[in-house]
């Protein structure tokens, strides 16, 4: 500050003819004392005044400090009642923002809100979700953290703890402190503390040896080693931390190292610095017993003076400077008023004789200048500037010396998503990560496939994944939720992409389709045989006695039977969906309707032979024709009102294993007209088997009605053992059955009943004859 004001002193253009002077008070690092020295400058009872311009303490129209945001708080809330300004260097606390409580408070140092902003930022960034936060117990770390948990909600960054470091500097707790920081899984530890609370923390995690964490700093101490002890120094490798814009100020190296007490006698702090330095005393009364050699005046500053002459890292220096150059801007500015056109009441300008706080503040808030640096300063609508940091990377050599590296920037002008800007080629990670990026998570990342599922009781960073259910898929690193497939899609078998599902119905080209297609084929195939043989031998008494015209439409309507199978395989399509019943329907009637008539026949030609019966003149060919007529004209009506109201339509159904198939099949329309269509072809065999059953023994030596008996008694317990069958069947299997059924009943009643009469024909042709049929 000292430099500051004789440089703004030295400069002919600004202040022109006006001297700046100043007070200093040291604040001890106490609130108490910060305040009790602002209220004695301001008031004009500050006993040291540095300068020798002035005779008496003049009372102070504006105050620069405190560091401190706890301090700056008191002081901002007592110096307010009087409009006297205040233009802090240092003091961050986001709660020092609120212009209606604080609206005397101006500073050159960005909010904290800022840097928890730029915090987020980068932990998102480098997805690091699972960290620790540790902080001190002050204005400064309270309201730093409340800021930086608030940023953290919606970026999926969990805390594991929060702790914070008392300003007793307990030992019981900062050891506790550490032990949670070692014990946890989160290997990013978060800071914000100021530079001393920070130093007590780390001479624990020293002793407790914690190696394995990447530390991030605030700006408080990202640029601070002076307070850390050489064995920290490792330990803090690779730390990243948020730092204020650096400046070089020109010819400040230079007016360090020509400070010397005696050549400054009257300014009492340079008496301090140069103590602290060379380890020396400068008091008068000084004795060989005291601690401390006596200062001989020949103390080499260049040499000697570390940290106190090293200019490589301004940063809050550079803000104190801003903050002096802003006042002596507003001054300028005040003086620069014209009569009649100032800001005041009625145009007036402000009284120079005698500089009111008030006016000066209104000043203050209206500067804008460029630094001989080079930078733009002024303050916004709430006292602060605009907010940018440089992000620093602590190097470590072997040696131990620390090296602060640049490797990112954060600048809240540039807008969302466009603020933080960093190389991680640069960046020498903490914790041993040597050159790869740490990894700090509860829980590894879901891959695609899976999603997360939050384990009860813990932060949502902490999660189990799942596999998605079949029929979803998440495509997403970190899904929390599962996307379900359209209705014709399935999910893959990693649960990463839907594909379509394989239609699945029963073909030509499975291997079920093609031995049910052999069958059918074969069975019609050996029908046709037998006709063909049958019609051969017409002539024959076999042939004859066993009424050949039904044998013909029995065997036809039978060939029927077989080759309606064939309509079941394929691709379901309307045409076939209602073809395939209505066919399968009428051949099954017309052939139970043969075989009904043909055993009704057996039964009447019996009765007709007793004395005095005249029965076959009612059952003769045409009478026969018109009762097998009858049989499937009901069948017929049946099927024309299965197929006018609700007839089978083909449709697709999930099925399979997981539904990853799509099954496509013909829906029976109307459970109704399907009961009926089979139930009808029941009743007719129920009764043709009844009747077989009770002329079975009738005497003749080629009874027809005992193979009708068997060939029913098959059928029937085909179709019985259908129903449960057909019911509990998945997908094609459903069609299989019903296709199996129609095969097995028409291959029992072509063996049962036309079997032995090809015996005969064809292997016995001697027992083909009259004589033997009549025979008893």
């Amino acid at each position: 500050m000292l430099f500051t004001v004789e440089e703004i002193n030295r400069d002919p253009f600004l202040l022109p003819n006006i001297i700046l002077g100043y007070l200093v008070a040291d604040t001890c690092l106490a609130e108490s004392t910060t305040l009790s020295a602002a209220l004695a400058t301001i008031t004009g009872q500050e006993e040291t005044v540095s300068g020798t311009e002035c005779n008496v303490a003049p009372r102070v129209p504006v105050i620069v400090g405190d560091a401190r945001s706890s301090a700056s708080i008191g002081v901002a809330d007592t110096l307010g009642v009087f409009d006297i300004p205040m233009v802090s260097y240092f003091a961050s606390c986001a709660c020092l923002s609120d212009n209606h409580r604080f609206h005397t408070f101006l500073r050159t140092v960005p909010s904290d809100a800022f840097q928890a902003k730029a915090m987020a930022r980068l932990l998102h960034l480098l997805d690091w979700t699972w960290v620790g936060v540790v902080a001190g117990d002050d204005e400064y770390g309270k309201s730093g953290v409340q800021l930086l948990l608030k940023e953290l909600e919606h970026t999926g960054v969990c805390v594991d703890y929060l702790e914070f470091i008392p300003k007793s500097h307990s030992q019981r707790r900062i050891r506790r402190t550490v032990e949670t920081i070692q014990s946890s899984t989160a290997h990013v530890v978060v800071t914000f503390a100021i530079a001393p609370d920070i130093e007590v923390l780390f001479k624990e995690v020293v002793v407790q040896n914690v190696t394995n964490r990447q530390w991030i700093a605030t700006e408080a101490w990202s640029t601070s080693v002076q307070f850390f002890d050489p064995a920290s120094i490792p330990l803090l490798a690779g730390t990243i931390g948020f730092a204020l814009h650096r400046a070089d100020i020109q010819g400040l190296g230079a007016y360090l190292s020509q400070l010397n007490p005696a050549k400054q006698s009257n300014e009492p702090f340079i008496k301090d610095v140069w103590e602290e330095i060379f380890g020396c005393s400068l008091a008068q009364d000084w004795q060989p017993s005291f601690k401390r050699p006596k200062c001989t005046g020949s103390e080499n500053v260049e040499i000697h003076g570390g940290i106190y002459t090293d200019v490589s890292q301004l940063r809050v220096t550079y803000n104190v400077y801003k903050a002096v150059y802003a006042i002596a801007h507003a001054i300028h500015n005040m003086i620069a008023c014209q009569p009649g056109r100032g800001p005041f009441e009625n145009g007036q300008c402000a009284d120079m004789t005698q500089i009111k706080p008030r006016q000066l503040l209104h000043y203050l808030n209206a500067v804008n200048f460029t630094t001989p640096v080079g930078e733009l300063v002024y303050f916004e609508d709430n006292g602060e500037p605009s907010a940018s940091y440089d992000i620093m990377n602590w190097h470590v050599d072997e040696s131990g010396a620390v090296n602060f590296v640049q490797v990112g920037q954060f600048n809240a002008a540039k807008g969302p998503g466009q603020e933080l800007n960093i190389n991680l080629r640069k960046v020498v990670w903490g914790g041993g990560w040597a050159d790869q990026v740490p990894v700090s998570v509860c829980s590894v990342s879901c891959l695609p496939g899976t999603r997360k599922s939050v384990q009860k009781g813990k932060a949502i960073c902490c999660f189990d994944c799942l596999p998605c259910a079949g029929g979803e898929i998440s495509n997403l690193t970190d899904s929390t939720n599962c996307i379900r497939c359209p209705e014709t899609f399935w999910s893959n078998v990693e649960r990463t992409k839907c594909v379509p599902k394989i239609v699945d119905f029963l073909s030509l080209q499975d291997t079920m389709g093609i031995v049910l297609t052999v069958l059918s084929v074969t069975g019609a195939t050996l029908t046709t045989t037998v006709l063909a043989t049958f019609f051969h031998h017409r002539d024959t008494p076999l042939v004859r006695a066993n009424n050949s015209e039904l044998s013909f439409m029995l065997l036809v309507s039978l060939t029927l039977c077989f080759l309606c199978a064939l309509v079941f395989i394929g691709r379901p399509a309307t045409w076939n969906c209602m073809l395939r019943h209505t066919l399968f329907g009428v051949s099954f009637v017309i052939c139970i309707a043969c075989i009904l008539s043909k055993t009704v026949v057996v039964l009447v030609a019996f009765r007709a032979t007793l004395p005095g019966s005249n029965l076959m003149h009612y059952f003769g060919p045409i009478q026969q024709r018109v009762g097998i007529l009858l049989c499937t004209m009901v069948q017929v009506v049946i099927c024309l009102l299965w197929l006018l109201l609700a007839p089978p339509l083909p449709k697709e159904s999930a099925g399979g294993e997981f539904g990853a198939r799509m099954i496509l099949q013909c829906t029976v329309g109307s459970v109704v007209g399907f009961v009926l269509v089979l139930g009808y072809i029941g009743l007719l065999a129920v009764v043709c088997f009844l009747l077989a059953f009770f002329a079975r023994k009738l005497p003749d030596s080629f009874n027809e009605a005992k193979f009708i008996t068997f060939s029913m008694l098959i059928f029937c317990t085909v179709w019985i053992v259908f129903v449960p069958a057909y019911v509990s069947s998945p997908g094609k299997y459903t069609v299989a059955v019903e296709i199996f059924a129609i095969l097995a009943s028409s291959y029992g009643l072509l063996l049962c009943i036309f079997t032995p009469k090809c015996y005969i024909i064809l292997l016995k042709p001697e027992k083909n004859t009259k004589k033997n049929m009549m025979a008893k």
